[in-house]
């Protein structure tokens, strides 16, 4: 067979070269696979998932049954805060190969686990067997603002371990901002991300909690950039009204943020109380299509 390289480099030098540039394709294509990544040219597309737990009343099953029928594209499972059973469940009934088979029956992505009951090492091993994914977890309680560069750091530091285990296991951690914890404020956002330098570490931005302190949502997508792993969409209401388009909260200007930062992972709409399986369908069907709406709209600015 006939090389094709061009004149003026001998065959020694063109073997290396493209040794060079499939070990480049390879490396690019591990990276991709390891992360969700839209195309880097074209209008900023939003892509939806959302949470188990609000069908936390029904098995694993028809959970994702409901989710994928509302036309969710990957799902978020919970350990069992407020009693949610669907991810020990997962853990000791289905297996990693058996979840893997649910979401494929149902055509739904795994995109995040969410371990606030229980932690990230619990699941770690069956995240990844199942593919990858974000694990979710909490920050300590609050500092004096003074201290709060010290103490975010700290608190990074101290992850060293599960981070080990998210490289191990394919996945990455998010930190939820909360009411009176570490990670709550915009400032405390900024001091995120100036004392994170771990490329598996990042952000889980609850804006209900940021709308209790009175914070802007937008400045805190702003200050968390590169390092937002999870948007919940949520509002600070209550009942239902937690829900995108169900509530008084215009989302247009949120996704418009996320689409300034070019946020490459899910919007999750979200609320906590959830009602019956029936009411809570239709609530998250209103949901999607307010938020397709907002999206359009934020793509036009």
């Amino acid at each position: 067979m006939r090389e094709n390289r061009p004149q003026g480099i001998n065959r020694r030098e063109f073997l290396a070269r493209t040794a060079c540039v499939a070990a480049a394709g390879a490396a690019g294509a591990i990276l991709l696979k390891a992360r969700p990544v839209q195309a880097a040219s074209g209008p900023w597309k939003m892509r939806l998932s959302t949470s188990s737990i609000h069908y936390s009343k029904v098995p694993i099953e028809q959970a994702c049954e409901r989710i994928a029928a509302l036309g969710f594209e990957a799902i978020d499972i919970w350990s069992p805060h407020a009693g949610c059973p669907h991810l020990d469940d997962v853990q000791k009934r289905l297996g990693p190969q058996g979840l893997k088979e649910l979401l494929a029956k149902h055509n739904l992505k795994l995109y995040a686990f969410s371990v606030y009951a229980g932690g990230y090492p619990k699941y770690a091993e069956l995240l990844g067997q199942a593919g990858g994914g974000v694990a979710i977890r909490g920050a300590p309680g609050p500092c004096d603002p003074k201290d709060l560069t010290a103490k975010m750091k700290a608190f990074i530091d101290g992850l060293k371990g599960e981070l080990e285990l998210a490289e191990k296991h394919n996945s990455y951690l998010a930190i939820e901002n909360h009411g009176n914890s570490l990670l709550d404020s915009v400032d405390s956002f900024k001091a995120f991300a100036d004392a994170n330098s771990h490329p598996r570490l990042g952000i889980a931005l609850a804006p209900y909690h940021l709308q209790v302190l009175k914070a802007s949502v937008e400045d805190a997508i702003a200050a968390a950039g590169k390092h937002l792993l999870f948007f919940y969409a949520w509002q600070h209401a209550g009942g239902v009204q937690q829900l995108p388009g169900l509530g008084p909260t215009d989302f247009t200007p949120w996704l418009a943020a996320l689409a300034k930062i070019d946020y490459k992972w899910y919007v999750n709409p979200f609320m906590h109380g959830e009602p019956a399986p029936d009411e809570m369908s239709k609530a998250l069907e209103k949901s999607r299509d307010y938020l397709k709406a907002c999206a359009a709209k934020a793509a036009g600015r």
